[in-house]
């Protein structure tokens, strides 16, 4: 199966996002895209970058404060996706008037999986190397970029991990440590380095941090506003994002 065709099995399980692809294709603005399917501006932002980041290459490009908002339009991956979750829709519909009521349905629809992990990538494993009773799990993201997951050997088991397998890498916006570009990294920890898109201040809590990473895939962290401004980190900074590889969760294809 290709990984297409798993992002199109992703998105469907995902109407509303589907409906935002849809509008991007016929309004080319976020902020009109995003009213037209019945989402807000943040929520749609948050959906581009999810689906961008669980593909091989980006579906969707966008430019940031163009006219409405934000311009936006299809990649030719996106539109291919739109193309073939239309055709499963078709093909859905034809199952379903078939088992219309089938109790096995309601079942494949618990199994689907939902994960309350901020930041989810895609990613293939490229090598496993044993490490006392774990297993380190060397992931290469799009871009040839690579990271390290620290899992039990069960899990390697029950995963069915080998070279070559597809994953899904999730990681929890909270256990991203940032820190500025040209600051000393921790030879222990992950990085992934990209730089400042956007960051949106709360009142009551730390501020939610956009990065867009160099391979083209986004992250999104949390920062106290003093921890940022200790470390120079605005808008356009370069910035690493560091995590330690026991704070990878790993996902596949079921």
């Amino acid at each position: 199966m290709t990984t297409l065709s798993l992002l199109a099995q992703h998105v469907n399980r995902r109407p509303q996002r589907i409906a935002l692809l849809e509008q991007i294709a016929m309004q080319g603005s976020i902020t009109r895209a995003a009213k037209a399917a019945g989402m807000s501006y943040k929520a749609a932002w948050d959906a581009i970058d999810e689906l961008n980041n669980l593909a091989d290459q980006p579906l969707v490009a966008r430019s940031v404060g163009g006219k409405g908002g934000g311009g936006a339009r299809l990649t030719p991956a996106g539109e291919r996706l739109l193309q073939l979750h239309q055709r499963l829709q078709a093909i859905q519909a034809e199952v379903l008037q078939a088992v219309d009521d089938d109790p096995d349905l309601q079942v494949l629809g618990r199994l689907m999986l939902r994960t309350s992990a901020r930041n989810q990538l895609s990613g293939r494993v490229r090598a496993i190397k044993p490490q006392a009773g774990n297993d380190l799990i060397d992931i290469e993201l799009p871009g040839g970029t690579s990271i390290q997951a620290q899992i039990t050997r069960s899990s390697t088991q029950h995963l069915q991990l080998q070279a070559g397998v597809p994953l899904m890498v999730l990681i929890k916006a909270g256990w991203l440590q940032l820190s500025a570009a040209g600051e000393k990294a921790d030879a222990s920890l992950n990085e992934l380095l990209g730089h400042i898109e956007q960051i949106q201040t709360e009142t009551d809590g730390p501020s939610e941090v956009r990065i867009a990473l160099h391979n083209g895939q986004t992250l999104c962290a949390q920062a106290t506003a003093e921890h940022l401004a200790h470390r120079g980190l605005v808008v356009g900074s370069p910035v690493r994002a560091q995590f330690a590889a026991s704070h990878v969760l790993l996902g596949t294809q079921v």
